[in-house]
């Protein structure tokens, strides 16, 4: 019988404080081998979680090391990996999971010499060999060794032709559905999503999808052409709209969590009033917060 999933939030924001970036853990629940969802920050989200004890009395380098068993990258921004980059001479031997055009962003520009130091194993030498760069296909499921998880990743416009990346996590009969940095269909020209909403549809209709972890990085004040590859929160229900018609109107089931928001002038408080105010639909709505726990069943 499956427990769902335990959600720890290392960082949440989308800048510009670099000791909040999205990195998301992810477990079986009642299991504390994670996969980390992104990778923004990394030390300064364990700290939390160190002090609040959420490992017992473990110190953040130790936490990652022991329950860190893989990272998944959406895109090759710094705002998903920066904390992984600089974390890396403190880890231990690990694979980074992402698609080859943004394994390519790792290889050919943080992980060198030039920029830090190779503790991939591909690219500029000498090579350290702690990261395994592992390729994922879209819309292939993996199994993730030392955890209960698998994933399947589909792909995302972020500021097309940029890519990005959603990561559907499968524990035993359950899902939760991270998207990294996305625009919407209309904005992006793109048929990403729709394609991810037609994926998933079925879960949610079916009451197997759990929660949706999705950006909403700037209010409606934002025009189309400056949001560069993001969301908005009409936008946001916009998209959400699809997801719940193709479901059957069963998406109220779902817990939402916002995620990526800008350090615009009042705009995480401008983005939660206009999601107030645009969620016809009846949807929890949640916020996570960076070292607090989501058990989500």
């Amino acid at each position: 019988m499956s427990d769902g999933f335990r959600v720890i939030p290392l960082g949440v924001k989308g800048g510009l404080d670099e000791s909040n970036l999205s990195a998301y853990l992810v477990s079986a629940g009642g299991n504390n081998n994670f996969i980390c969802l992104d990778a923004g920050t990394i030390n300064a989200g364990l700290q939390k979680v160190a002090i609040n004890q959420l490992f017992g009395a473990t110190s953040a380098e130790e936490i990652q090391k022991k329950h860190i068993k893989a990272y998944f990258i959406s895109h090759g921004h710094l705002d998903h990996l920066a904390g992984l980059i600089l974390n890396s001479p403190n880890d231990i031997a690990k694979p980074i999971y992402a698609l080859p055009s943004i394994i390519d962003v790792l290889k050919n520009y943080y992980f060198t010499w030039n920029s830090w130091a190779n503790f991939a194993n591909e690219g500029d030498k000498p090579i350290l060999n702690k990261y395994n760069y592992q390729r994922l296909e879209d819309k292939k499921e993996l199994s993730i060794p030392n955890t209960n998880l698998n994933v399947t990743t589909f792909s995302l416009s972020h500021v097309k032709p940029y890519e990005s990346s959603a990561f559907l996590v499968r524990n035993h009969k359950d899902y939760l559905l991270y998207l990294g940095d996305t625009g919407a269909d209309t904005v992006e020209q793109s048929d990403k999503l729709s394609t991810l909403w037609k994926a998933v549809a079925p879960l949610v209709a079916n009451k197997q999808l759990k929660s949706i972890f999705i950006e909403v990085s700037f209010d409606n004040s934002i025009p189309d052409k400056a949001l560069f590859g993001h969301l908005t929160p009409k936008l946001l229900m916009l998209e959400l709209n699809k997801l719940n018609t193709l479901s059957g109107g069963a998406l109220k089931n779902v817990q939402i969590a916002v995620t990526h928001i800008k350090p615009c002038d009042d705009c995480e408080e401008n983005i939660k009033t206009q999601i107030v105010e645009a969620n016809k639909m009846g949807l929890n709505i949640v916020y996570p917060k960076q070292g607090v726990v989501m058990d989500i069943k």
